[in-house]
């Protein structure tokens, strides 16, 4: 599976984005998907979580609130829709999938990862 990931961009603090992850080919609808993000200096940290048919969702809870995960299926499309933004959700975001497994906050479960697509958010 690829994915390629889009709609990072500057916004101000308090702004919104929304984030796609299109996949490649046909076996998407049995991917668990989820959103990564790594700032500069830090290590890459668990962001959102969907399940396969949308009805499993987790997020941290540093975004909890803020940021809502979806995806649809007919288009082979994951969605992140970034609210009220802070500085500190600035990063690298990294959509990644893997096949038949449960909605996951460990990065080494997935197995199919995006080239990551900029976020960030001024004060």
């Amino acid at each position: 599976v690829q994915l390629q990931a889009s709609g990072g961009g500057l916004v101000q603090a308090g702004g919104s984005l929304r984030l796609s992850c299109a996949a490649s080919d046909g076996t998407f609808s049995t991917n668990t998907m989820s959103w990564f993000r790594q700032a500069p200096g830090k290590d890459r940290e668990f962001v959102s979580a969907i399940g396969r048919s949308g009805g499993t969702i987790r997020y941290s809870d540093s975004v909890k609130g803020r940021f809502t995960i979806s995806r649809d299926n007919t288009k082979s499309t994951m969605y992140l829709q970034m609210n009220s933004l802070k500085p500190e959700d600035t990063a690298l975001y990294y959509c990644a999938a893997g096949s038949w497994i449960p909605t996951s906050q460990d990065a080494s479960q997935y197995s199919f990862w995006g080239q990551g697509t900029q976020v960030t958010v001024s004060s």
